[in-house]
């Protein structure tokens, strides 16, 4: 049976980012989309920037139609720009491909089931927020290395 990223597992998710940026002194937007990068919540609290929720929406974008977090992209797409710009350029790809740290797949019981973008940080504190709430609400951080050349050879974000 193919697990479903619900509403309440989006709100659950982005409350505890928002409650862990809060630790750590900052405002960041929240973004939840399913499997196929389809937004689910979104969150802009106050003080968080103008556009980081377009930002958090393109990491969760990302993470959930790459299938991989950010910090894994990143190499990849070091390696291969021209490829990675073209990909916002298809006709298909509802928002730009960021691979970015705060970029992270979401996966539980081994399968991919979306993305969730964190952005108004530092790119460490975006990724240090994402990977804490994942993995404190049983989610998992652990994602094959791709096969192809050029893609990450990584195993953990």
């Amino acid at each position: 049976m193919t697990a479903a990223l619900t509403l309440d597992a989006a709100e659950e998710i982005i409350s505890a980012a928002h409650r862990r940026a809060q630790d750590i002194g900052k405002a960041v937007s929240v973004a939840v989309v399913d499997a196929g990068g389809f937004v689910i919540a979104v969150r802009r609290p106050d003080g968080a920037r103008p556009l980081t929720p377009d930002i958090a929406r393109a990491k969760a974008y990302t993470a959930a139609v790459m299938q991989r977090p950010g910090t894994m992209l990143k190499k990849w797409q070091e390696s291969q720009p021209v490829f990675f710009s073209q990909l916002s350029q298809l006709p298909g790809a509802a928002l730009p491909i960021m691979a970015a740290d705060g970029s992270m797949t979401i996966k539980k019981d081994g399968e991919i089931i979306g993305g969730l973008g964190i952005a108004g940080g530092t790119a460490d504190e975006d990724q240090v927020i994402a990977e804490d709430v994942l993995k404190a609400l049983g989610y998992e951080l652990e994602f094959a290395a791709w096969g192809v050349a050029g893609a990450p050879t990584e195993g953990r974000s």
